[in-house]
């Protein structure tokens, strides 16, 4: 998993090396960051990227903190001191001689036009929740399979960035240059603010590379980081994809789709950790779920209607504003296994933690039997193709090459497949499947390839409602659940029309294998628990007149009276109750 975040003000080094590099920690003022990363036990940042080569550095080497402030707090060369003295020793005047170490154009003259000059990119990577169980309450061997495995998944993801993504831009964009060399500083992290399990590394993509001018002289011009933001998730796919078929070939572990969000896309994770020990891991998340359920009512309440995609997210960004602890004091990695096996032996026995990587290698095994390591790359360009275009309407290449990479891992089931297999069921799904929206304009520069978007003739299923559990009303159907519906008719099309001779050589039935049966035939794609029949739709009515009265009810500062024998308005009761508290301080990181 992939997430992003800008270093925009002068002094954002200050943050990362008082804080990021430390562990999320504070560091004692006075003391330097080698000597508290020494005594807190904490790794020190190591330099990569093909750019280094241009700074005189070499990959793995150490980031010292001076090398931080010059680099991404004041935007210069990591050996500033030494060429700025020397160029001095020289008779150079000091203004040139420190122009000489700055990367690009001075941060002075972007704040003097009053813009806010970015810095750098801090890219996290982080693995799934169950990976991070077994990386907590593993041995020895587990941990070292699952460390390198993720340093290795990083630096996947950094060369595909380098080699495919990665592009300088100046004149205001009208010049354009490839640039596979970025200078990153990587920190590793054990633990979140909390203090429980969370493996990740923060990566600082330096928003300066290096090209060629027109004299063939090496120049440093900043990145085209709209570019880098486009093709993020597809940067985090490949990331778990790596990472997670690493680990289950080495330690005989499969996946499984674990729903968090009914109707969204699962989360793949390995094979038998209890949903348990994931909660017990993830503190912050249940936290930060229960601040988004008090969110999500209000804005229902408002609004008069769910909250879409790009609302939830905001709602989500919220909501972990609002739930962001202080920072705490770094312990050394040995004394934080140490506390969180006696945390997690005094909730779950002996039993259960010893016996956890067995059982995975068990049901993995299991799972590996049935799963037919092989891809019909037709097949999965046909469900690739139809869930982008269902979810997205318009799709760029990114687009498709992500959810190419999510098939791989949801249908191998973290068995190996072979490079570049991804790209060709992108290619095939554009190819096949899908037809150029976006044309060119006469007398304007051809788009680039990321920006060129596409359509599919996918039919896309009717909207339809899922009836709800536990006294929940019922709740439209998500876009997510309505591509698996267009894929599935899809290939059952594609299936019906293939010869007995043909299905009996097709990889054709990977899909069905891969998948199990609760979780394609379930209540995204069973008819019988649609809302559509009259009875049904007379509920749906019902329901939807009474929340209209609510709502105009409460407008008019009137409270309706609640039916008692009514189990949807008993769980509203109690949920007015509780978000009525003072003092919650709901909504307070939201800045306008």
């Amino acid at each position: 998993m992939l997430s992003v975040a800008k270093v925009q003000r002068r002094n954002a080094w200050c943050y990362y090396v008082r804080g990021v590099a430390f562990g999320d920690g504070r560091r004692p003022v006075g003391q330097s960051l080698k000597d508290a990363q020494e005594m807190a036990g904490l790794p020190p940042g190591r330099w990569l990227g093909r750019g280094l080569a241009a700074l005189g550095l070499t990959e793995g080497a150490e980031v010292s903190e001076r090398q931080m402030e010059l680099v991404f707090g004041q935007g210069r060369h990591p050996d500033a001191d030494r060429i700025e003295r020397h160029l001095l020793d020289d008779g150079v005047d000091p203004a040139t001689a420190r122009r000489a170490t700055v990367l690009g154009q001075p941060i002075e003259e972007i704040e003097a036009r009053k813009q806010t000059p970015l810095l750098a990119l801090d890219f996290t990577f982080r693995p799934q929740a169950s990976l991070i169980v077994l990386w907590v309450l593993g041995n020895d061997r587990t941990r070292r399979v699952i460390e390198r495995a993720h340093e290795r998944a990083i630096a996947t993801a950094l060369r595909w960035l380098e080699d495919e993504v990665a592009e300088t831009r100046w004149s205001s964009g009208r010049g354009r240059a490839k640039t596979p060399a970025l200078v990153v500083a990587a920190f590793r992290h054990f633990d979140n603010r909390d203090g429980f399990p969370l493996l990740h590394d923060h990566c600082l993509v330096l928003n300066r590379v290096q090209r060629l001018d027109a004299d063939g002289e090496p120049k440093w011009g900043a990145l085209d980081t709209r570019r880098l933001y486009r093709h993020v998730v597809a940067a985090g796919t490949l990331y778990t994809l790596a990472m997670t078929t690493e680990v289950c070939e080495e330690l005989g572990l499969a996946t499984v789709p674990r729903e968090v969000t009914p109707g969204l896309r699962p989360v793949m994770e390995i094979a038998g950790v209890d949903s348990e020990l994931i909660d017990w891991s993830s503190t912050r998340r249940q936290r930060i779920e229960d601040v988004l359920e008090g969110l999500t009512y209000k804005y229902a309440q408002k609004h008069g209607r769910l909250p879409g995609e790009q609302a939830r997210h905001g709602l989500g960004w919220w909501a972990a504003q609002d739930t962001r602890p202080e920072k705490k004091t770094p312990r050394p990695l040995k004394q934080l296994l140490a506390w969180w096996r006696a945390s997690a032996l005094l909730k779950f026995g002996k039993q259960v933690v010893d016996g956890l990587l067995q059982r995975c290698r068990e049901v993995g095994a299991a799972i590996r039997a049935r799963v037919d390591p092989h891809i019909d790359a037709v097949l999965a360009a046909v469900d690739v193709a139809a869930v982008v275009s269902t979810v997205r309407g318009k799709f760029a290449r990114r687009h498709v090459l992500a959810e190419a990479r999510r098939h791989l891992l949801e249908t191998l089931r973290g068995q190996e497949f072979t490079r570049g297999l991804d790209d060709y069921i992108t290619n095939r799904a554009l190819a096949d499947h899908s037809r150029q929206s976006t044309a060119p304009q006469p007398g304007r520069r051809a788009p680039a390839a990321d920006q060129i978007f596409y359509t599919a003739d996918f039919a896309e299923p009717d909207p339809w409602w899922i009836a709800g559990t536990d006294g929940k009303p019922p709740r439209a159907a998500t876009r997510y659940e309505r591509a698996r519906v267009a894929s599935l008719a899809v290939r059952n099309t594609i299936r019906a029309a293939l010869t007995p001779a043909q299905r009996a050589a097709a990889v054709q039935s990977h899909q069905q294998a891969a998948m199990p049966d609760e979780y394609l035939g379930g209540r995204t794609t069973d008819p019988a628990t649609w809302l559509r029949t009259q009875e049904n739709l007379e509920r749906l009515a019902a329901f939807t007149r009474t929340a209209n009265a609510r709502r105009r009810a409460m407008e008019g500062r009137e409270v309706p009276a609640a039916d008692p024998a009514s189990p949807v308005d008993q769980r509203r009761q109690e949920h007015e109750q509780q978000h009525r508290q003072p003092g919650q301080g709901q909504g307070q990181g939201l800045q306008p």
